[in-house]
């Protein structure tokens, strides 16, 4: 094993016995494959299954996964109209699975996600009946300000150019805390506990994934 992995392997340990403490509960996969084996174990067949924005559903295989599975998906990205938009995000806050990642995940076992729109990070906070977050070990840093630092000056510039928006982060690579039309960083929430024992399962990944 490399010290990478064995690093890795080691935080998790921490992040795991952290998230217990807060109600959620913890898993960690050596790599992608084992991730989504774990996440279809822990879905059952036939669950309405929604998601938020998220690369690292993606680059892990997650997704492929649950579209060659049997699950029920509200994809509010398949909305052809505006009602048809606001009936899907009403499906999806009732969804028996949401899935997203996270922006960053501290050693204390606390999510830090900073959104555009809202409605991950108001899944997140309640609504659909389990939130399983996907983290690539990339996503680990110390403390909630740290995470809060990533979000903004990591996360978000490079969110930026795959949506394509007129942001000054867009060209300067950092954060200006900027308050421009397009700017994608609306909401800031700290998940510091579940309200509800189990409802979050966090699913650390010793891969670099995502943003």
């Amino acid at each position: 094993m490399t010290p990478q992995k064995q690093y890795y392997e080691n935080a998790a340990r921490t992040i795991i016995a952290a998230l217990e403490k807060r109600q959620m509960e913890g898993f960690y996969c050596q790599d992608s494959a084992s991730a989504v084996k774990k996440v279809l174990e822990l879905v059952p067949e036939g669950s309405a299954v929604t998601w938020g924005g998220t690369m690292t559903m993606e680059e892990a295989g997650v997704m492929d996964a649950l579209k060659a599975g049997n699950f029920r998906l509200i994809d509010r990205l398949s909305a052809k109209t505006p009602q048809e938009k606001k009936e899907l995000y009403a499906q999806a806050v009732c969804a028996d699975y949401f899935f997203m990642s996270t922006n960053a995940i501290t050693l204390e076992g606390e999510l830090v996600n900073v959104d555009g729109a809202g409605n991950r990070v108001a899944c997140l906070c309640s609504g659909p009946d389990n939130v399983i977050v996907l983290a690539g070990m990339n996503k680990v840093v110390s403390t909630a300000e740290e995470g809060h630092s990533r979000a903004r000056n990591i996360a978000a510039p490079k969110n930026t150019v795959r949506l394509n928006k007129n942001t000054p982060c867009f060209t300067k690579g950092k954060c200006f805390n900027c308050l421009s039309p397009e700017c994608i960083c609306s909401q800031i929430v700290v998940t510091r506990r579940s309200h509800i024992p189990g409802r979050i399962k966090v699913i650390l990944i010793g891969e670099e994934l995502g943003y």
